[in-house]
């Protein structure tokens, strides 16, 4: 469930957090993970690292994995020989998935800058977040505030041998006042989810949920937004929910991504990739249906609170991803 999508050839990493290094892991399955970031990448103007080194064990890179790709294309380091080459393949062919993935990237930096600080969130559940590249969800929380919590969800076991690997590394793990662990649930799974946010969170108290790039896994519209509710649901007044997905700009862009997904399956060495569903802004807009929209309410991931810290993307993604942050009352 980690965060996969695509850039240009370059792949220079687009979204740094403050100048500072990279951040986690989580592609996320139906809903892409986060994973903790590895040293060397995030910074502005900075291309992706080669490799980062042997892979975890048990762990086969001989082809290319989503998750992976993803982190190549924001200029992380946890990608393999495989995974470059099928990246830039995606890339030149599909540039609006690159679009895509920096836009939101850069979204979920600004997002949790302003969730950790003004509206003093401690607690985060992030489904899908993808593999180390800058401006991952515990580092940003951490560092305005130490002592958060986050909990990634992703069913993704490439995903999940990445997390423990990294989490390992002292440098990458959580600060000794908050906590940064992994759940084995998939999206659809609400129970599932739940019970692995509850091992870490108190869910008595506000929590940040963190939705990126992850709905349009889901194809039935009715099933996303009923999956959304429940989570919502069980979270108590003052959490946040926070959302970007792809929209259907254009009818290139949908006839695109419909042959990218039918053509997914031979790109990673025969394995089964969910296809991903592009929907109108007006549908994304009812995930939030019930809650209080912060300003400045649903638009395009460029337009949500920009600050000038760090690209917001290519010059014409404005309509290749929306996004919004809302307040449980």
């Amino acid at each position: 469930m980690f965060r996969r999508r695509a850039s240009e050839a370059k792949h220079e990493a687009t979204v740094p957090d403050g100048g500072q290094g990279p951040g986690p892991a989580r592609s996320r399955g139906p809903a892409r993970s986060g994973l903790p970031g590895s040293s060397g990448a995030g910074e502005p103007g900075r291309a992706a690292a080669e490799p980062w080194g042997p892979p975890p064990a048990g762990l086969d890179v001989s082809a290319p994995h989503p998750a992976r790709v993803w982190n190549y294309w924001l200029g992380g380091r946890d990608f393999f020989a495989a995974d470059k080459a099928a990246g830039e393949e995606i890339s030149r062919e599909f540039p609006h998935l690159a679009e895509m993935a920096r836009a939101e990237r850069a979204f979920l930096v600004r997002a949790v800058r302003f969730l950790a600080g003004p509206a003093r969130i401690r607690q985060y559940l992030d489904i899908g977040a993808g593999l180390p590249a800058g401006g991952n969800t515990h580092e940003i929380a951490q560092r305005i505030a130490p002592d958060s919590t986050i909990v990634y969800a992703d069913n993704d076991p490439a995903v999940l041998l990445h997390a423990k690997a990294l989490l390992g590394n002292p440098m990458l793990a959580s600060t000794p006042d908050g906590a940064v662990c992994y759940a084995d649930a998939d999206l659809r799974d609400v129970a599932a989810v739940l019970a692995g946010a509850g091992s870490a969170l108190s869910l008595s108290r506000p929590v940040g949920l963190i939705m990126l790039g992850v709905l349009g896994h889901v194809d039935d519209y009715g099933a996303a937004r009923s999956i959304v509710s429940q989570l919502m649901d069980a979270l108590p007044a003052g959490s946040y929910l926070v959302a970007a997905d792809g929209v259907a700009a254009n009818q290139g862009i949908v006839s695109a991504q419909r042959r990218y997904d039918e053509s997914a399956r031979p790109r990673y060495g025969g394995s089964a990739v969910a296809p991903y569903v592009l929907r109108r802004t007006d549908e994304l807009t009812c995930f939030f249906d019930g809650l209080d929209m912060t300003e400045p309410g649903v638009v395009p991931c460029p337009q949500w609170r920009p600050d000038g810290r760090g690209p917001d993307g290519a010059a014409g993604d404005a309509a290749i991803a929306v996004c919004g942050v809302a307040r449980k009352p």
